[in-house]
């Protein structure tokens, strides 16, 4: 797998939010013309991009702000089971420092942290355009 794109309403928010999350960005762009209006099946498209990469490099994730046409509004508060609904999970290692240093960002657990068994800590939250994140503590 190359990559996992989301589309966000503010590229900026989005990009610190998992910048906090420890990706770096590896570039950006803007695209415009009728390749891209032919790949993604819409008319008159202006993009922005920002590709991140995970500290391990062995991830990236595709963050687009669609100028046009724009993009239809979604429930930022759909439930974690809607078809269609998009989830990326995270390793973490230190689950309450990162928690702490996402919420200046608007995050918001959707349900609990849990201690799943002895293995892991478990948390789904909210991040931007209402992105389902997943975090993962190793504790076993």
């Amino acid at each position: 797998m190359d990559n996992v794109a989301m589309v966000v309403d503010d590229l900026p928010a989005a990009k610190a939010f998992f910048a906090e999350l420890g990706l770096e960005l590896e570039g950006e762009a803007t695209l415009e013309d009728s390749a891209v209006d032919r790949i993604v099946g819409l008319k008159g498209v202006r993009t922005d991009v920002a590709m991140m990469r995970t500290p391990d490099g062995h991830g990236r994730l595709e963050l687009t702000k669609y100028h046009t046409p724009s993009s239809p509004a979604g429930d930022p508060h759909a439930p974690a089971n809607t078809l269609g609904t998009q989830r990326v999970m995270f390793a973490v290692e230190d689950m309450d420092d990162i928690l702490d240093r996402l919420r200046p960002h608007g995050a918001e657990l959707v349900g609990e942290l849990v201690q799943f068994g002895t293995s892991h800590r478990l948390c789904y939250l909210r991040g931007p355009a209402g992105i389902i994140v997943a975090l993962a503590e190793q504790t076993g």
